[in-house]
């Protein structure tokens, strides 16, 4: 998403060398320290922005890229865990505003590794994350970033696998046109549990755009907050980390489909 939210705070950050300059919420350029969510699953992104690692001995794969000038301090932080960039040998994405793929394009050159997405969300990438039919869209807007080679070819129940890891696909679409959630397992020894990467769920738009008048895209993501509410989720995970902080899958989606509600009520007044 491309509004500031409230902000996790109080965590460590990285040798001054690895900074990047300000992004437009200062969180979002942020140093974080790089922690473990579950087994061999790692948030490597900034303070208020996520990037998810998920490692097997063959290979890695990275969710979201956070904010365009974000590369070094993600690939500083991938190092800090021990891991080597050249490894990741897939990027996937939430959805495509530039908060959360801009940095792909870099972490792709650096890494080696290819980018998948929906079709949606690669025309999206392929646009610099102006799309025109996107909620959020303003043709002036300073928030595109340097495209770069993506494969769209993720549909819904798309599972993608590097090694022993298998990664499941779940088409959300409403906050962009192409948000997809990702669903895996993590085990620490026999123990081991699902996890969730929903996308953002919160409906913003820009000055012009209404949601009323696309009726088809609001009854999509009315399904969107079915789906996300019955995901596979014993840990979730968001893109914004504050968002789903104490949140269920459930609970998340109920807190998007009330935003959607107030916005078409808004709308309606």
């Amino acid at each position: 998403m491309r509004r500031a939210l409230p902000l996790l705070v109080g965590l460590a950050a990285l040798p001054a060398f690895a900074q990047s300059p300000t992004a437009p919420v200062k969180a979002w350029s942020e140093p974080s320290a790089p922690h473990v969510i579950y087994g061999n699953t790692y948030q490597v992104g900034t303070k208020g922005l996520s990037s998810i690692l998920v490692t097997s001995p063959q290979g890695h794969i990275l969710i979201d890229g956070t904010w365009t000038k974000n590369a070094p301090l993600i690939e500083a932080n991938i190092r800090k865990l021990g891991f080597r960039v050249e490894d990741i040998k897939l990027i996937l994405n939430s959805h495509a505003h530039h908060d959360h793929a801009g940095a792909i394009g870099q972490l792709a050159r650096d890494s080696g590794a290819k980018v998948r997405a929906t079709a949606a969300g690669a025309r999206a990438m392929r646009l610099g994350g102006k799309d025109p039919e996107d909620p959020q869209y303003t043709p002036d807007s300073e928030d595109a970033y340097p495209t770069f080679p993506v494969t769209g070819d993720i549909v819904d129940g798309t599972v993608v696998t590097v090694g022993s890891l298998k990664l499941t696909a779940h088409i959300t679409p409403g906050h962009t046109p192409g948000g997809t959630a990702w669903t895996w397992d993590a085990c620490e020894g026999s123990a081991c549990k699902h996890i969730a990467y929903a996308d953002s769920l919160f409906a913003f738009s820009s000055g012009t755009y209404r949601y009323s008048d696309h009726p088809a895209y609001v009854a999509a993501y009315r399904k969107t907050f079915d789906r996300v509410a019955t995901l596979p989720c014993d840990i979730l995970v968001t893109p914004h980390p504050e968002q789903g902080e104490g949140k269920t899958c459930a609970t998340y989606a109920q807190a998007g489909r009330e935003r959607l509600e107030e916005k078409l009520k808004e709308e309606a007044k």
